[in-house]
């Protein structure tokens, strides 16, 4: 089964998962979600919380650059997913995406529940 590693190229906690992953021997196909050509739609973000289980998007927010972008703490999920589709820079990273499931690399060892 394929895997998707949200990555963003940027923030060392994502590259050292990416590491990990490739220590492993797991080639994920990397989507650089920061680049406006690979940026996530509502719909994928929707999908992503599915895959970890249901989950708020406030789950894989970085509650700090959300609040920095404006976002308010009380918002909405909608709103939540509205911005992170706007502003990918307050999404949590790494994310890898295996079939139905997701999970945060936060930290970085928690990618290896899906292998």
């Amino acid at each position: 089964m394929t895997y998707t590693y949200l990555h963003n190229p940027g923030c060392s906690t994502s590259r050292k998962g990416l590491e990990l992953l490739e220590s492993k021997g797991i080639k994920p196909d990397v989507r650089k979600y920061m680049n406006a050509s690979e940026q996530l739609s509502v719909a994928e973000l929707k999908d992503i919380a599915k895959k970890m289980g249901g989950v708020s998007p406030r789950a894989f927010l970085r509650e700090k650059n959300a609040a920095e972008a404006g976002l308010a703490e009380d918002a909405k999920d909608e709103v939540a997913y509205a911005a992170m589709a706007e502003n990918p820079k307050i999404i949590q990273r790494p994310i890898l995406i295996k079939g139905n499931k997701a999970v945060l690399g936060r930290p970085i060892e928690k990618l290896l529940e899906l292998i």
